[in-house]
This record gives structure tokens, C-alpha cells and sequence, in this order.
């Protein structure tokens, strides 16, 4: 074995036992959901000694204490409907200010990027009180309806990266075969936007799946809680967690997440690497 395989192999080594240091929570937190709750911190062994199926079985069923099969629906619907507003808004907003020419257009994209500094904070109590005054709290309307809306300006940011990459000449061609602005987004910005509009919708699930501050916000009825919810009702005021159930339920609420980016995560890297952030 020559100097160059060796050093390859050793450079191999590392980075397997890097990852393996990172993934190591994740490991371990996965074996314990197998272990019964007297062995999980009373072993140091990643191993468990007892297999058990307990803290699964006990987070579904009508008899469960904390049904997860609504919580997992409620989590879906609510990503899901975030993602098709969120793809809605920003591919319009996006082609509207890439592609149309308007006299503010200069101002309202200052102000885009103005609202890309402002913490989430500063809006919540005023958009907590909008919310209340109409009668939308404890409902789903107030995760849903904002993203319809374009609120989120990175995703219309990436947008109109992306729709500037786009050569103007297959605008022009199609609008001398009589093309209207409508059937030119339709018909040609949205097609050859897909990597962008993939990168857009696991960004917009994953940050609607992984939220808990806005979800605790608005959801005051456990009958509505969401996964993230559902988990923070395992841990109690009086420290008694039931970490074998907390735990199963993690790693059942991080496998949607991980599906999907290893399905799409070809998009992904095509959609920021090489076009989402095109100047």
C-alpha cells in the first residue's frame, strides 16, 4: 500500500469517527427508546439488555395517555397547507419582481430586505392581537394563513435569485407567440423554477414541522397539539419525565424529516448551491 491509499484510508477513518461522534446523541437516544425506563440512564451501554416495544405502543391508541396519531395528522396538515402558501406567494411575489416592471418595484424590494432584519418577535404581539380580536386563536388559521401571504421574505428572496438566472430570451420568445404574463409564469418560470420551488417547500416544512414557539402561541387546546407540543407533555413542572416515551416519540417525529431530505435532497443542493443564490 502505497503513501496515497494510506493517507486516503486515514482521512476515511477520521471522518467515520467524526460522524459518529455527531450521530452518537441520536444513536443513543434511539436505543433507549427500546430500553425500559429503569435501565436508560442505570447503563452506560448504548446496547439495550431488554428490548421493549412500551414507548411506542404507548403513544397511539384510544386508551394512550397522550394520543400521537391526531398530533402526527395535525403536523401534516398544517406543513403541508404552510408549504402550498409558501410556494404560491413567493413564486408570484418572486416573478413579479424579477420579471414585471412597476414604478415601486425599487421600493417594495428596499423593503423586503428590510423586513429580512426584523426579529419574528417585533410582529408577534401584534399579530397575536390581530389573530384574537377575529377569533382565530386556538384554530389552525393563524400557522396556515400568513404564509399565503408572503411572509416569509428569504423564500421570495431565493425567488427572484433564482427567476434572474432565467435568460430573458425564453421570455421574449414566448410573449411574440402571444404568451400573456400569466401563461409565461405558468407556463415557463414555474417549470424551470423547480429546484428552487423544492428547496423552498423542505425549507418551509421542516421550519413549520420543527416549530414550537409559534405553535404554543396559538394552540391552547391540547385536542389540537401538534408533535412539537406533544412532546414538551412528557416533561412535567415537578421533573418527572417519561423519557422512554419522550424519546420513541422524537425519533418517529424526525423520520418524516429525514425522508423527505433524502428524497429531494438533489434539489436541494441544485437549488442553493448553483441557482437559488445567483446574483
Amino acid at each position: 500500500m502505497n503513501g496515497k491509499s494510506m493517507r486516503k484510508g486515514l482521512r476515511h477513518l477520521m471522518l467515520i469517527a467524526v460522524s459518529f461522534i455527531m450521530l452518537y446523541p441520536i444513536l443513543w437516544m434511539f436505543f433507549s427508546s427500546f430500553k425500559p425506563d429503569t435501565e436508560i440512564f442505570s447503563t452506560s451501554s448504548l446496547w439495550p439488555e431488554t428490548w421493549t416495544l412500551e414507548h411506542y405502543l404507548s403513544g397511539f391508541g384510544s386508551d394512550a395517555p397522550m394520543n400521537f396519531g391526531p398530533m402526527f395528522f395535525y403536523s401534516f396538515l398544517v406543513s403541508i397547507v404552510v408549504v402550498i402558501g409558501t410556494v404560491f406567494s413567493s413564486t408570484l411575489t418572486g416573478f413579479a419582481f424579477a420579471r414585471l416592471n412597476f414604478t415601486p418595484r425599487r421600493f417594495f424590494i428596499g423593503f423586503m430586505f428590510a423586513t429580512m432584519m426584523l426579529p419574528a418577535q417585533v410582529v408577534m404581539i401584534p399579530q397575536y392581537i390581530i389573530f384574537h380580536k377575529v377569533g382565530w386563536v386556538n384554530t389552525f388559521i393563524p400557522l396556515m394563513l400568513p404564509s399565503f401571504l408572503g411572509t416569509v421574505p428569504f423564500f421570495i428572496y431565493l425567488m427572484v435569485q433564482f427567476v434572474r438566472g432565467i435568460p430573458k430570451e425564453l421570455d421574449e420568445a414566448a410573449l411574440i407567440d402571444g404568451c400573456s404574463k400569466w401563461r409565461l409564469y405558468r407556463s415557463v418560470i414555474l417549470p424551470l423554477s423547480q429546484p428552487a420551488i423544492v428547496t423552498m417547500s423542505i425549507f418551509a416544512f421542516y421550519w413549520t414541522w420543527n416549530d414550537f414557539f409559534g405553535q404554543l402561541i396559538y394552540l391552547s387546546n391540547p385536542e389540537l397539539y401538534t408533535v412539537s407540543l406533544g412532546l414538551s407533555m412528557f416533561m412535567t413542572n415537578m421533573g418527572e419525565t417519561q423519557w422512554g416515551n419522550l424519546f420513541a416519540m422524537s425519533i418517529l417525529s424526525v423520520i418524516p424529516v429525514f425522508l423527505i431530505f433524502l428524497i429531494f435532497q438533489r434539489y436541494l443542493v441544485e437549488g442553493i448551491a448553483t441557482h437559488g443564490l445567483k446574483g
